[in-house]
C-alpha cells in the first residue's frame, strides 16, 4: 500500500488546523481577557481605596498621629493628603478641583493624573471640617503583572495541549475509517468484487465507505453480465462458424449432394454472423464520444413511411399484416435521420422474427405535448414483466428464451436503446394492444 508523506496526511493537516485554530482563539482570549481582568483589578482596587479612605477618615489623622498613618499608608503604595478648613494642606498636592471638594468637606471617588501618573483619588470629610484623600498610581504592581502574565502563560499552554490532543484523537477518528476505504478501494482495483467496508465515523466519511460498497456491487453485477454477454456471443458466433465449418468440409471432400443449397446454407450463415459482427462495432462505437449524430431539421412522417414502405413488403413475404399508423401532416424534429431510421429498422426487425404467421405488425408516429413518439408493435408472444424490466439489457433474452423462440444476435434492444439515448429521447418496452410487445420511443421537439 502506497504510504503517503506525513505532511499531506488528513489526520497531520487536521492535527494543525485544531492547533492553529487553539493558538488563534488564545490570542484571541488572551487580547480579550487582559483588558477585563485589568479593568476588575482595578475596580477593585478603587474598592479597596475606598475602604481605606472611610477608615482613615474615620480615625481623625490631624488630631491622631497622622504621622504613623501616613507612614502605614505608604508601604501599601498609598499616599494621604490632609486638607484643614483654615486651608492649610498636608501632604500631596491635588489637582485644584479636588483640593476645593476637600476643603467644603465633600465626598468624592476620581482618577487623575497626580505628579503626571494617572492615579485613584478617594476623598472623604472630616468631623472637624476639612477632609482628607487617598491617592493610588492606577496600575498594576509589576509582581501582580508577572503574576498574571505567569498565570496567562500556564493557561494558554494549558489550553494548547488540550487543542493538540484532541486534534489528535479526532485526526484519527476521522482517519481510520478513510484508511480503511481506501484498503477496501485497492482490493477492488486489484480485482477483488466481494470487498464490502464496514461504514463508520461520522456521517459524511460513513457516505464514503457506503459508496466503495456499492461501487463494488455494480462492478460484481456489471462484471457477471459482460461474463454473460460474452458466453452468449460465442455462442452464437460458434454455431454459424460451426455450419458453415461443417459444409465447407462437405465440400471440400466432395461429399456434398448439392452444391448450389449448401453454398446457399453458407451465405445465410456468413450474414448471420456478418450481422453479429456489425451489431458489435455499432454497439462499441456508441460507447465513444466521436460516435457521429448529425442533427438537422427531420420529417419523422417522412422517414416511417419510407420505412413501412420496406417493411410492409418484408411482413407482406413473412404472411405477417402490416398496418402504418401516421398523419399525413409532416412531424418536425431536430434529429438524425440515418439513426431514427436505424432505430425502426432494428425495432421492426425483432418484431419480424418473434411474430407468427396472420399476426400484426405495427409502426405509429403520433405528437404528444413536447415529444414526438414512434411505436414499434407486434402481435407476437409479447414480454411479462420480468422481461420488461431487462428487455434493453444485451442478451438477456435471447438466453431466457433460447430454443423457445426466434432469436437475433441479443445485442438489437441494447444498441437502439443506445441510439435513441444519443439522440436526447427515451425508449420504454411495455405490452401492445395487438398482444405482443410495444417500445415506445419520445423525442423531443423544438
Amino acid at each position: 500500500m502506497r504510504t503517503l508523506p506525513t505532511l499531506k496526511t488528513l489526520g497531520f493537516r487536521i492535527g494543525l488546523v485544531t492547533t492553529a485554530v487553539a493558538v488563534v482563539c488564545l490570542l484571541v482570549a488572551a487580547i480579550v481577557s487582559y483588558p477585563l481582568i485589568r479593568s476588575a483589578a482595578e475596580t477593585q482596587a478603587r474598592r479597596q481605596l475606598a475602604r481605606q479612605a472611610t477608615l482613615v477618615a474615620g480615625l481623625n489623622p490631624q488630631r491622631t498621629a497622622s504621622a504613623k498613618v501616613r507612614q502605614l499608608l505608604s508601604k501599601a503604595g498609598t499616599k494621604l493628603t490632609i486638607a484643614l478648613p483654615g486651608g492649610e494642606v498636608r501632604g500631596e498636592v491635588l489637582p485644584a478641583a479636588d483640593m476645593k471638594a476637600l476643603l467644603a468637606g465633600q465626598a468624592f471617588s476620581r482618577v487623575e493624573t497626580v505628579d503626571g501618573e494617572r492615579s485613584y483619588v478617594e476623598g472623604r470629610p472630616l468631623d472637624d471640617g476639612g477632609g482628607l484623600a487617598l491617592v493610588q498610581v492606577a496600575s498594576l504592581a509589576p509582581k501582580d503583572q508577572d503574576e498574571f502574565l505567569w498565570r496567562e502563560l500556564v493557561a494558554a499552554l494549558a489550553g494548547l495541549l488540550v487543542a493538540v490532543a484532541a486534534g489528535v484523537l479526532l485526526a484519527r477518528r476521522l482517519a481510520r475509517p478513510l484508511r480503511l476505504t481506501s484498503a477496501g478501494a485497492r482490493r477492488m482495483a486489484a480485482g477483488e468484487r466481494s470487498v464490502r467496508v464496514t461504514p463508520s465515523g461520522p456521517v459524511e466519511v460513513a457516505s464514503v465507505a457506503e459508496a466503495v460498497n456499492s461501487l463494488a456491487g455494480a462492478l460484481e453485477v456489471s462484471e457477471r453480465r459482460q461474463r454473460d454477454f460474452l458466453l452468449s456471443v460465442s455462442h452464437e458466433l460458434r454455431t454459424p462458424l460451426t455450419t458453415i465449418r461443417g459444409f465447407a468440409e462437405a465440400l471440400s471432400d466432395g461429399v456434398a449432394d448439392d452444391a448450389v443449397g449448401t453454398g446457399q446454407i453458407m451465405l445465410t450463415e456468413a450474414q448471420r454472423l456478418d450481422r453479429l459482427i456489425g451489431d458489435l462495432l455499432d454497439l462499441a462505437r456508441l460507447q465513444a464520444q466521436d460516435f457521429r449524430i448529425d442533427h438537422a431539421p427531420t420529417d419523422l412522417a417522412e422517414v416511417v413511411r419510407a420505412a413501412a414502405q420496406v417493411w410492409s413488403a418484408r411482413c407482406t413475404a413473412a404472411g405477417l399484416v402490416f398496418r402504418l399508423e401516421a398523419a399525413d401532416s409532416p412531424v418536425v424534429v431536430r434529429t438524425d435521420p440515418g439513426r431514427v431510421r436505424q432505430i425502426v429498422d432494428g425495432l421492426a426487425d425483432n418484431a419480424l422474427r418473434a411474430t407468427p404467421a396472420g399476426a400484426m405488425m405495427v409502426i405509429a408516429l403520433r405528437v404528444e405535448p413536447g415529444s414526438a413518439v414512434l411505436e414499434v408493435r407486434d402481435g407476437g408472444p409479447g414480454l411479462n414483466p420480468e422481461d420488461l424490466a431487462v428487455a434493453f439489457e444485451k442478451s438477456v433474452l435471447t438466453e431466457r428464451y433460447r430454443g423457445q423462440r426466434p432469436g437475433g444476435t441479443g445485442i438489437g434492444l441494447a444498441l437502439v436503446r443506445g441510439l435513441v439515448v444519443r439522440l436526447g429521447g427515451t425508449i420504454t418496452a411495455s405490452t401492445a394492444p395487438e398482444g405482443g410487445a410495444r417500445f415506445t420511443i419520445h423525442l423531443p421537439t423544438p
